[in-house]
């Protein structure tokens, strides 16, 4: 009993010893986001989305005047929220990205973009964004699977 209640008595000081430092911050929550935090972080997200809504609507990223919007108007079909899961026209299992650069390469006839490039986030951040309240099935290759309805965009040809 006696060598617990020293052990108890060592440990706080140490306790004590380390937070004098700040040490001990270390290995203390962090705190919540303030409202700042989340309006700074929510604007960056916007404006990569919007990037993305740009190149989604160019043909910049083909050689043959396509754009992402011929297939997908406004992310449409696109089923982001259900990769990664098996491609039967990529014949692996897929990520978005790799999806997005097949795209880029097949139909629109052009050089599939670095997986870590800025465009290819900003791709990737407005198919995910326009499924946002979607609910998340990764792997999903059914065919019940319901679009995302589209009555009218910017991607009609």
């Amino acid at each position: 009993m006696k060598t617990k209640k020293v052990y108890l008595f060592t440990f706080g000081m140490l306790l004590i010893f380390l937070s004098s430092f700040g040490i001990w911050k270390a290995y203390v929550a962090k705190a919540p986001f303030t409202d700042s935090d989340l309006k700074m972080m929510n604007k960056e997200l916007i404006k990569l989305v919007e990037e993305g809504d740009r190149l989604w609507h160019s043909p910049e990223l083909g050689t043959n005047g396509l754009t992402c919007g011929n297939c997908h108007p406004d992310a449409a079909n696109s089923n982001a929220n259900t990769f990664p899961k098996f491609q039967t026209n990529i014949g692996d299992v897929a990520t978005l990205r790799d999806m997005i650069n097949w795209c880029i390469r097949v139909p629109l006839e052009g050089k599939e973009l670095p997986h870590d490039s800025e465009k290819m986030k900003a791709l990737e951040a407005y198919a995910i964004y326009m499924y946002r309240m979607q609910q998340l099935r990764p792997g999903d290759n059914s065919k019940e699977y319901p679009s995302n309805p589209v009555k009218s965009g910017p991607g009609y040809p």
